[in-house]
């Protein structure tokens, strides 16, 4: 039997899911994108699962679409339709990343370059080992960002920031990039997946269905006046408010112990 393009670990409430064609920088093909949306389903769908940790085998996180992968094959006129390939395979798995239930984390370890780095900067939190890089390679073949990277670089880092990483395509190293705020932070390379495990482990922890529920409330509010902002906020802090996770964090509280959530 092949090797499995994914694997999938559990330790504890935290599942680990590594994108494993580590000989190709774990570049996505049609097979890889199939196991990474179902094990993400699958952590999604897995109650005692509270964190999710995306990392990559080898040397590399993602290096982007596999160009030689059949995926990529001809049109009927002659030339691959990159459109039918974005909303086959790369639609979903922003989307999905977006609507988990649970805290995602990922940890970017060597090279994270076009797809792979918009599939990165779509999880809720993220680690890179210091010798990482993150490369907007789509200018280098003719394309724009893709995998929801039109929509994430210039909330992250602004306008300017965005476009010039988009157009020149030119290698940000991790420490760069958390200085800018294109990601959380980068650490050691020999510490980045126990310090992953570790976050992870921490936001498992805590109440994670208020965890989702604030990556909801503030990925809506791009759109969102101050008044239509505080709107939401009252109807999520309303439905939050009968949860038991409200009452037990404030029975904690008043108790001076630790919580014990269980809402997802």
């Amino acid at each position: 039997m092949s090797e499995p393009h994914v694997l999938v670990d559990t330790r504890g409430a935290v599942r680990i899911v590594t994108l494993n064609r580590p000989a190709s920088l774990n570049s996505f093909t049609a097979a890889m994108h199939a196991e990474l949306l179902g094990a993400l389903d699958a952590a999604a769908a897995d109650d005692p699962v509270r964190a999710v940790v995306v990392t990559g085998a080898g040397r590399g996180f993602c290096a982007g679409q596999d160009l030689n992968d059949a995926a990529m094959g001809a049109s009927a006129a002659g030339a691959p339709d990159v459109g039918a390939v974005i909303e086959r395979y790369y639609r979903p798995l922003a989307l999905r990343v977006q609507a988990m239930p649970v805290p995602v984390i990922a940890a970017v370890n060597g090279v994270a370059a076009g797809a792979g780095a918009s599939f990165a900067l779509g999880c809720d939190i993220v680690l890179a080992a210091r010798s990482a890089v993150f490369v907007q390679a789509f200018s280098k073949i003719g394309l724009v960002p893709d995998c929801g990277g039109t929509w994430l670089l210039p909330r992250l880092v602004g306008r300017a920031r965005a476009l010039a990483l988009a157009m020149t395509g030119d290698k940000l190293p991790a420490d760069e990039a958390e200085r800018i705020g294109l990601i959380w932070r980068a650490v050691d390379d020999a510490a980045l997946i126990d310090e992953a495990i570790a976050l992870a482990g921490r936001l498992a922890a805590m109440p994670v269905r208020a965890l989702a529920e604030t990556r909801r409330a503030i990925d809506a509010t791009s759109t969102l006046s101050l008044a239509d902002a505080l709107d939401m906020e009252a109807r999520v802090q309303r439905e939050l408010g009968r949860a038991n996770d409200f009452a037990e964090g404030v029975a904690a509280f008043f108790a001076r112990r630790a919580p014990r959530f269980g809402d997802r």
